[in-house]
């Protein structure tokens, strides 16, 4: 293909993103203000296993935390702001597991379905039908039939390779089997729009252990991506992914945003059993649960993100599978970047879409030029979604930093505050960086020009991908 025909090919491309656009309608953003001085309308609460805490003890532990993390005002900034924008609150006595790729994480999965007493919630976006698929069916057949209720979300357009028979053994046991928002239109239980997905990956365990994270139900995140992994996976490069098991009070939380998308979406009645136990304090972690949906004004993660970011005073470390940022998220690192936080970003060296990764490199010279540090991991597709912030400020969940997340999709992310568990997700990207590429604006700049016309004809799509 020679360069005028590249050049006409992209202007098509162009018309029909326009006209997709026009047809899709054009969602928004909210427009955050840098300026986080606000003060808050009310004081600071946290919540615990008992209720929530008085003013002075929730003073208390925030002035723990202060002092225990490096000179940072991201407490009186962030929180602030994030207290009078997210409903959820901020809830201590957790304990909080980092789970690295898949096989970490489905052993500590299939380990809480075992030990299952009285009930089993899941919400996934994708559930293949391979081992891992079946191995999750297996289980939950038998976990039901043993008198575990078992309620079971699956997504229309994640699934649509999964044929329908994949789901009878569930049903026939008798598991509450719910489609979001089915593709066939006569199914449509509400307001019928393909494009609005349930992109969540949520696991909760007779309401006292929940599992939050990037990680589907299949197999291709079977092999870990941290030293060898073996040719029995075809050749195929193994899939770097985070997860995150959480117990205590929070639990309660994630728990009430499953049962609301069930609700939402109008499934069967739900069995009656114990859905939200008495949960005692089990250990000292900070925990926020925010779950995001195209049913509400703006995505609460992307405010509590950019906040977050906007409050940044000595690091931004930024893991994401799809970056194709809007024009405020790009400001935000930007100035950042340019007020002296070290800013650095950790994206995918190969990714399932050529769209988004040529979409996402089409900001790359932008980013460099703010002295922005770009690493595109090698040896992996890059799955995970996480983020750490001034060391005591961490994310991990299904939300990826482009606009159908913060648009078009349902998300739930977890957000924990304190040294310690910054400390992990500090040595986690650090472990990544080595298996990764640091790209500089000197080699950047000598890519070719087809490699460019790519990246600007990608970027024609970025609010449709």
């Amino acid at each position: 293909m020679n360069i005028t025909t590249k050049i006409l090919f992209y202007l098509q491309q162009l018309l029909t993103a326009c006209l997709l656009i026009m047809l899709v309608g054009c969602g928004s953003l909210p427009i955050i203000s840098p300026d986080m001085k606000m003060k808050p309308k009310h004081p600071i609460l946290l919540e615990g296993a008992n209720g929530i805490l008085t003013t002075q003890q929730s003073k208390t532990i925030l002035s723990k935390l202060k002092k225990n993390s490096d000179d940072t005002n991201i407490f009186d900034k962030h929180l602030a702001l994030e207290a009078e924008i997210v409903g959820s609150p901020l809830v201590i006595g957790n304990k909080v597991t980092l789970l690295v790729d898949g096989d970490a994480t489905y052993k500590a999965m299939f380990a809480a379905i075992e030990n299952a007493k009285n009930n089993i919630n899941i919400e996934t976006y994708i559930i293949d039908n391979d081992e891992i698929g079946h191995r999750f069916v297996d289980l939950l057949v038998r976990k039901q039939r043993g008198g575990v209720q078992v309620n079971f979300i699956y997504d229309s357009v994640g699934a649509l390779n999964t044929p329908k028979e994949f789901f009878q053994p569930l049903i026939a046991s008798g598991v509450n089997v719910l489609e979001f928002n089915p593709i066939n239109p006569l199914l449509a239980r509400k307001g019928w729009d393909v494009n609005l997905r349930d992109h969540r990956k949520l696991l909760i365990v007779d309401g006292k252990i929940a599992f939050v994270g990037g990680i589907n139900i299949s197999s291709v995140y079977s092999s870990s991506t941290f030293g060898r992994f073996k040719a029995a996976n075809n050749n195929k490069l193994p899939w770097r992914d985070t997860h995150l098991r959480m117990e205590g009070p929070v639990v309660a939380d994630f728990q009430k945003l499953f049962i609301a998308t069930w609700l939402t979406q109008k499934g069967n009645a739900l069995a009656d059993k114990n859905y939200y136990p008495q949960l005692a304090s089990q250990g000292t972690e900070v925990v926020r649960a925010i779950g995001s949906s195209p049913d509400e004004a703006y995505s609460q993660m992307y405010v509590t993100l950019m906040s977050a970011i906007n409050s940044a005073e000595t690091q931004v470390c930024i893991t994401n599978a799809y970056f194709v940022p809007d024009a405020q998220l790009l400001a935000a690192l930007k100035a950042a970047s340019q007020r002296g936080v070290d800013v650095r970003l950790l994206l995918p060296d190969k990714s399932d879409s050529q769209l988004v990764y040529y979409a996402s490199r089409s900001f790359y010279d932008e980013l460099l030029t703010a002295h922005i540090k770009i690493y595109e991991r090698k040896n992996a597709f890059l799955h995970a979604k996480t983020a750490m912030i001034d060391g005591v400020w961490s994310t991990i969940g299904s939300t990826n930093l482009d606009w159908r997340s913060f648009l078009n999709n349902q998300e739930i992310n977890a957000v924990i505050l304190g040294q310690n568990f910054g400390a992990e997700m500090q040595a986690l990207f650090e472990r990544d960086l080595k298996s990764s590429e640091l790209i500089t604006l000197k080699t950047w700049r000598k890519r070719s020009i087809s490699t460019r016309l790519k990246e600007q004809g990608a970027r024609l799509w970025a609010r449709l991908l």
